[in-house]
Order: structure tokens, then C-alpha cells, then sequence
């Protein structure tokens, strides 16, 4: 089945076109780069893993419950809208929000296989250019698993949403080569990364598990990326060049806080607009997982070196100034075990099957003598 056959509304063209502006920078100095970066570029060949094979398909997912998560997360849960559903609705509502959040999350990264794309491009140093050849392989397999599970497992998907849209068109316009960085790995990445991780703690269902801690584990590396070639290039910026790049962090991060809201799934039942907002706006839940979705950028801002009066005023405004103190390198070293647990767990329970299988055979052979 075509994807078009599964979106929820079409989206408006088959294809988007963004302008490219900027120039291709080839290097001609082969020798070796920072060390950092290098060993960067060494863990991303390390890490490459087959989605087809890493991530076990054949888990079955329950449409009306694809999460498995609490429906405290869903924005109608305990309103007048919620007490009038049926629990056919209700299970609807379910598969609705997560297709919402996996088409986003796929488009998301397919948005970052350009823009790792764009950076192997434009980048001038030769070792940011060889690692975003590997963050370009991770995107593109990240973008297939997402892309699976939404054909195979939900069956449905959302257009990619306005903001996100907004956001990518302005990191991918932008001729200046460090912006698909401040776009892509700090802003973009840095809110995937906390959404998947809120996703990836509350899930009750294995498959989805496996697909975020996996891409989770990809992710890391990537900001990781971010934090290390923007931190050495802003140190060589003036005040005035810095002040451009915070006021784009801070349009951004807004226009993200604002992504968030799943207004499409609420208007797909029934729901007006305003009303959609107005219940989003006043979510306990969402406030709350706003705050969070900005647990990774926020330090990672602060870190490279924008922390301007006008951005922290920006934070403050969010509720999320206190994160810029967070422990970046902390929440990067979680997501790399939980994904490692997950493949020492399967890996167990395999090599268990694989004695009980040859025990029975020795009992059957000892059977037959």
C-alpha cells in the first residue's frame, strides 16, 4: 500500500523543495583532525547496526493500544470529551496520537538525514565531514525504522506538522554551514531525544521500546557531534554574530514548544481548533512534558556558548532556564545502557533457547537409544 493511501489528510504535494543556499567546501588537508572528533567518527563506524535484523518485527502491536502508555499522557483524558467516548473511541484516540508522534518523529529524521547531508556538503573541516557521513546512515536507517512501524504496526500516518516544517525549511535555507548544526543537532535532535526518551521509560510494549532506545543510542553520538564542532567554531564568533544565532535558537525553541500540542489528532475527532489549543495549552501532562522536552537543549545551548542575556530571558519566559544546569553527558551515558540492557537482555534469552533446544535433542536421542 502507498503511503499516501495512509495519511490521515494528504499532504499538499508529493514532494517539498527547499532552495539551497551555500557553498560546497572541499578540503584538501588529509592529515589527521581533532582527536575528539575522530574518535567520534571511529564509535559511529563501530556502532552501525541493520534495523531488519536488531529490532525483532515479529512483536505484535495492539492497534487500540499501540503504546501501551498511561492515558493520563492524552490531552481529552478527564475531560467532558473523554466521559462520552466509547472504549472503541478511546482505543482510536490511542492509535491516533501515536501515529501523530511517529510520523513526526519520521519526518523528523528524514530532516536529518538531509541536513547531515547538508553539513557533509558545506562543513569545512574534513573530520566533522567524515562523521556526518555516519550521522547520515544513522538518519537514513532511523527514518526506515520509523517509516516500518508506522506501515506495519499502526497503519497510519499524520503530514509532517506546520512547525516542524518551519523549523527545517529555516535551518536548510540558511547559507551560513554552521546552522544545519544549531538546527538539526541542538534543537531538533536535542527534542526528539527527550521526547523519545519520555516515550521510551513509559511504554509498556516492547516493540516501540526496542525502535526508541536503539535510534536513542544513534542520537547521543549526534548531539554529542553538535555540542563539539559548535562549541570550538562560536569561540571564534563576535558578540554580534552569537546574538543572530541565539535570536534563531530562540524562535526555534518557541516555535517547538508549540509543535508539541497535537491540535491535528484532536481536530480528527470532532474537536475545533481553539478548543484543541485551549485543551492542549491547559494540560497538566503536556506542561509538564514540555518542560522536559527541553532537558537536552537547553544545557547543550548553554554549553556551546550561547547564553546571551536575551535567550536566558527566553528561557526564563519557558520555565526552563533551571535545565541549562542539567548534566548533558549523564542523560547521553543513560541512553547508551538502556539500548546495551535491552541487547544483553535479548541476547540472554536466546542463548536460553538455544540449551533448552539442545538439551531436548540430547533427552530425544537418549530417548531413542
Amino acid at each position: 500500500m502507498s503511503t499516501h493511501d495512509l495519511y490521515i489528510t494528504p499532504p499538499p504535494a508529493p514532494t517539498w523543495q527547499v532552495p539551497a543556499t551555500g557553498a560546497a567546501r572541499f578540503s584538501w588537508d588529509y592529515d589527521d583532525g581533532r582527536e575528539r572528533l575522530l574518535a567520534l567518527y571511529q564509535k559511529g563506524k563501530d556502532k552501525q547496526w541493520d534495523g531488519n535484523k536488531r529490532i525483532d518485527w515479529s512483536l505484535e502491536v495492539d492497534p487500540a493500544d499501540p503504546l501501551g502508555t498511561p492515558d493520563e499522557a492524552l490531552t481529552l483524558y478527564g475531560t467532558p470529551h473523554w466521559a462520552k467516548m466509547t472504549e472503541r473511541d478511546r482505543g482510536e484516540l490511542r492509535k491516533h496520537y501515536t501515529s501523530w508522534q511517529f510520523s513526526q518523529f519520521l519526518h523528523g529524521e528524514q530532516g536529518a538525514m538531509v541536513c547531515a547531508a547538508r553539513i557533509v556538503e558545506s562543513v569545512p573541516d574534513l573530520d566533522a565531514k567524515f562523521y556526518s557521513a555516519t550521522q547520515t546512515m544513522d538518519e537514513a536507517r532511523h527514518a526506515e525504522i520509523y517509516g516500518r512501524f508506522l506501515h506495519e504496526k499502526v497503519g497510519m500516518l499524520y503530514p509532517v506538522n506546520d512547525n516542524l516544517q518551519g523549523l527545517l525549511g529555516d535551518t536548510l535555507r540558511d547559507s551560513r554551514w554552521d546552522m544545519p548544526y544549531l538546527g538539526m543537532q541542538v534543537l531538533i535532535e536535542g527534542l526528539a531525544l527527550a521526547a523519545f526518551g519520555m516515550i521510551r521509560d513509559t511504554t509498556t510494549r516492547p516493540l516501540p521500546k526496542q525502535i526508541l532506545a536503539y535510534v536513542m543510542q544513534d542520537e547521543a553520538r549526534h548531539v554529542a557531534f553538535g555540542r563539539m564542532a559548535l562549541r570550538d567554531y562560536y569561540k571564534q564568533l563576535s558578540a554580534a554574530e552569537l546574538r543572530e544565532r541565539e535570536e534563531f535558537v530562540i524562535e526555534g525553541c518557541y516555535l517547538m514548544r508549540d509543535r508539541l500540542s497535537g491540535v491535528e489528532v484532536l481536530e480528527n475527532f470532532g474537536i475545533g481548533k481553539q478548543e484543541a489549543k485551549d485543551l492542549s495549552e491547559h494540560s497538566e501532562y503536556l506542561q509538564l512534558f514540555r518542560k522536559l522536552l527541553f532537558s537536552r537543549i537547553v544545557p547543550c545551548v548553554k554549553d556551546i556558548g550561547l547564553w546571551g542575556e536575551r535567550l536566558q530571558k527566553a528561557y526564563v519566559d519557558m520555565g526552563v532556564f533551571d535545565l541549562g544546569d542539567s548534566n548533558l553527558d549523564l542523560l547521553m551515558a543513560q541512553d547508551e545502557e538502556v539500548a546495551e540492557q535491552l541487547d544483553r537482555d535479548r541476547f540472554a534469552v536466546e542463548e536460553q533457547a538455544r540449551v533448552a533446544e539442545v538439551a531436548d535433542a540430547i533427552a530425544e536421542g537418549g530417548a531413542g537409544d
